[in-house]
């Protein structure tokens, strides 16, 4: 993660970095950067969410849950996201993301496979909708339909609570619902704050204009300016969710 949010130069006309947490490019800092660490971390916080809120946690099954989703999110659906259009501008190989997205996709079904058989057969239906979900939402099938902010909000936020929650206690229960409700909300936030602030990052080529007060002060709009609040909230809100699943696990071990 970068030290410090904005770019110095952003409002120099400098092209500036993809991400906030994207420091340089090149070898294998291009691989951590595919793997957005602060996002990853944030939607695994769900998964400590789900987990926490069972009333018996088995941290057999919370660790084999948290390694599913770490493979089908962090690594699958983020080297398909950067397969299809290069948005962290890259220089990993098409085949190499291709690879990876393969092999962590099937490492994660075949967790999944294995927690079946201590959780029951409904475990399967999160399965193959996570593989769908992954698949069709970063490759933009049919026509990106899936690819919009109510499937993000639902799909990284709602899923993993609901998935976790059930692979503990094999059921849901209105706990889950109003958790998952939470993670929707929450995720809706990530998308608005994270997409205005990658179009002024990617797309935005200058920008112009200032803020005028009632008291007749005057302030440059700048891109840095702007960017600033963005990520600032972004980061603030990565690590208080990250603080909140570990809270609630913690809470079930005794800790």
């Amino acid at each position: 993660m970068d030290d410090a949010v904005g770019d110095p130069a952003v409002g120099a006309g400098d092209r500036p970095r993809a991400a906030w947490y994207v420091a340089t490019t090149g070898g294998w800092r291009d691989w951590v950067s595919v793997l957005h660490l602060p996002y990853t971390s944030w939607h695994l916080a769900y998964v400590l969410i789900g987990a926490g809120l069972a009333a018996h946690l088995s941290v057999a099954r919370l660790l084999a849950t948290l390694a599913a989703f770490a493979l089908a999110v962090g690594i699958a659906a983020h080297c398909l996201d950067e397969l299809r259009g290069r948005p962290l501008g890259t220089s990993v190989p098409a085949a190499h993301l291709a690879v990876a997205a393969v092999v962590a996709l099937t490492g994660a079904v075949a967790l999944g496979a294995a927690g079946v058989v201590r959780v029951g057969w409904g475990l399967a239906g999160f399965i193959a909708v996570g593989l769908v979900l992954v698949v069709a939402y970063n490759l933009e099938l049919w026509g990106g339909r899936l690819h919009n902010d109510a499937v993000f909000a639902l799909a990284w936020g709602a899923f993993p609570v609901l998935t976790s929650y059930y692979a503990q206690t094999a059921a849901l229960r209105p706990a889950a619902v109003a958790a998952a409700a939470f993670a929707v909300g929450l995720s809706a936030a990530q998308r608005a704050l994270s997409s205005e602030a990658r179009d002024l990052r990617r797309r935005v080529a200058s920008l112009s204009g200032e803020k005028v007060y009632r008291d007749g002060a005057r302030s440059t709009l700048t891109r840095e300016n702007m960017l600033r609040p963005m990520e600032k909230a972004l980061v603030a809100l990565s690590w208080s969710t990250c603080a909140l699943g570990v809270a609630l696990v913690l809470s079930r071990t005794g800790h």
